[in-house]
């Protein structure tokens, strides 16, 4: 019996995560483990390998274009969208930065170490779902930021600059008519570079584990965007557009995890509605299974509870600030720190760099005030600062030990 069109990209789509879960379970790939490893000890080698996955993203992306298979000033998820909405990256980047931190891992992560037995992972994905929820089918988001976020928006439309996807920008401030040239070029040295600081690095050369991550985990992001985008992708968005009864979020999309966190929710809500099965539901489910088989087969699998009330508590606050910030900031470090990346859009970057810089600052407060226990917050916070060299050195409170 051959598959319909929606059950071959949903099938595939579980595939890709099985094969995503059970490498970012193997390879230990984790990108506040990467900042964690940078700013504690000035080990850069899964900060690279996640650079890597950027970088193998890219170089699909820009081939995707240049053929002119698809654009992704289409996708789903609007990265490229005239309205740069600089609050929303900053205020949702930082949200998620500290959330994750607290929480122990961003939205990936607890999905993999959910798959390998640490049932806190549980509490976190499913109250993280749940504030995706609140965040796109009830009316919170427009009552607590929309308000305020949209009239100190810029919108570049109106400067005549047609999307912030980074090509597009300079070649408007440049007077430059021909978007695709400038796409090659910009895009180009941004891989050039990218290439130089990860596999031109000895550091993680030697790691194979994080070579592999950075391979097999961008390719799989391409993966997502040329099954979506490409020719099954647009069979698949043209049947649903015909569809008497249409599927939930069809369209050009790739791997992210605090939106689809949310699609558990709305599908547990419908009834098991087949109809709400969404691609990011299914790239939930395969992280999972696939972290699971790992697990099993390298005899992994270890049950982990929480090992106290404030622990229960920390991962509670962590799972509220990922899930409302990741939908704030439009995506977390799979969604916009790689998928949203690839795509070239400014926004994208804005958010990363909230992100990695409000987790390595929620890093240094755990540590000052673990080190020195009557250590104010903002002590702790203004040293923690001037360790990430974000303020003099003279301003620091605290000695590091």
């Amino acid at each position: 019996m051959e598959l319909d069109i929606t059950s071959k990209i949903l099938g595939a789509t579980f595939v890709m995560a099985v094969i995503m879960g059970a490498v970012t379970n193997r390879t230990n790939f984790c990108t506040m483990g990467a900042v964690s490893d940078w700013v504690n000890m000035g080990d850069t080698g899964r900060f690279r390998a996640w650079l890597l996955t950027i970088a193998v993203a890219l170089a699909g992306a820009l081939w995707v274009e240049w053929q002119d298979l698809f654009s992704f000033d289409d996708a789903r998820i609007p990265y490229r969208h005239p309205t740069f909405a600089w609050p929303r990256y900053l205020l949702g980047g930082a949200m998620f930065g500290i959330g994750m931190t607290l929480a122990g891992g961003c939205g990936s992560k607890n999905l993999v170490r959910l798959g390998a037995g640490n049932f806190k992972s549980l509490f976190v994905v499913l109250i993280m779902g749940a504030c995706a929820y609140l965040m796109t089918r009830t009316d919170f988001y427009g009552i607590v930021f929309a308000s305020w976020v949209t009239p100190i928006s810029i919108d570049l439309a109106a400067a005549g600059i047609e999307s912030q996807e980074i090509s597009r920008v300079i070649a408007s401030f440049a007077g430059v008519e021909d978007v695709a040239m400038m796409r090659v070029i910009v895009g180009g040295i941004l891989l050039v570079l990218l290439l130089w600081v990860t596999i031109g690095s000895s550091a993680l050369r030697s790691e194979r584990d994080n070579v592999v991550a950075g391979v097999v985990i961008g390719a799989i992001i391409f993966g997502g965007w040329y099954l979506t985008g490409g020719p099954l992708g647009a069979e698949w968005i043209e049947a649903n557009d015909f569809a008497d009864e249409p599927a939930a979020f069809v369209g050009i999309q790739s791997f992210t995890f605090v939106n689809p966190a949310g699609d558990i929710w709305a599908y547990a809500m419908s009834g098991a509605d087949a109809l709400m099965v969404t691609f990011g539901l299914v790239a939930v489910a395969g992280m999972i299974v696939g972290s699971f088989l790992y697990a099993v087969v390298s005899r992994g699998f270890r049950f982990e509870w929480f090992i106290s009330g404030g622990d229960f508590v920390q991962h509670v606050i962590g799972a509220v600030l990922m899930g409302i910030g990741g939908v704030l900031g439009l995506g977390c470090t799979v969604g916009q720190g790689i998928s949203g990346i690839s795509t070239m859009a400014v926004g994208s970057v804005l958010t990363m760099l909230a992100i990695v810089i409000s987790s390595a600052l929620t890093m240094k407060v755990q540590y000052y005030k673990m080190l020195y226990e009557d250590a104010s917050f903002g002590a702790a916070f203004i040293t923690g600062l001037a360790d990430l060299k974000l303020v003099p050195n003279s301003l620091r409170k605290f000695e590091a030990l």
